[in-house]
């Protein structure tokens, strides 16, 4: 009886010692959430900043917003609202809002 209650026991322990091996990378490969990559960027522009200063400018910093990149319907309203469009129509309207569309916001 004792053997076989020292078998369940190291089969237990082995199977336990298994799971824990296999579970274990897989949380360590996850990517970082973008709240840890946002307190990596904040961290790194607080530089040598120390005491208040620093829990200011890290308060700041993490409750900022991200910028957003333009939509392509913001991109229509600010192309629409241009004077000179609304000053064109046919063929050199649609070349205007063509380039203008396509152009990189600044």
């Amino acid at each position: 009886m004792n053997k076989l209650a020292s078998l369940i026991a190291l089969g237990a322990a082995l199977s336990f010692n298994a799971f824990a091996q296999t579970a274990a990378p897989a949380t360590a490969d996850k990517a970082p959430t973008a709240q840890q990559s946002k307190m990596k960027t904040c961290n790194a522009d607080a530089g040598d900043k120390k005491g208040d200063e620093r829990k200011a400018f890290m308060k700041q910093c993490l409750s900022a917003k991200p910028v957003k990149a333009a939509t392509q319907q913001d991109k229509m309203k600010t192309c629409n609202a241009d004077p000179k469009a609304k000053t064109l129509k046919g063929d050199e309207r649609k070349t205007f809002m063509k380039e203008c569309l396509s152009a990189k916001a600044a």
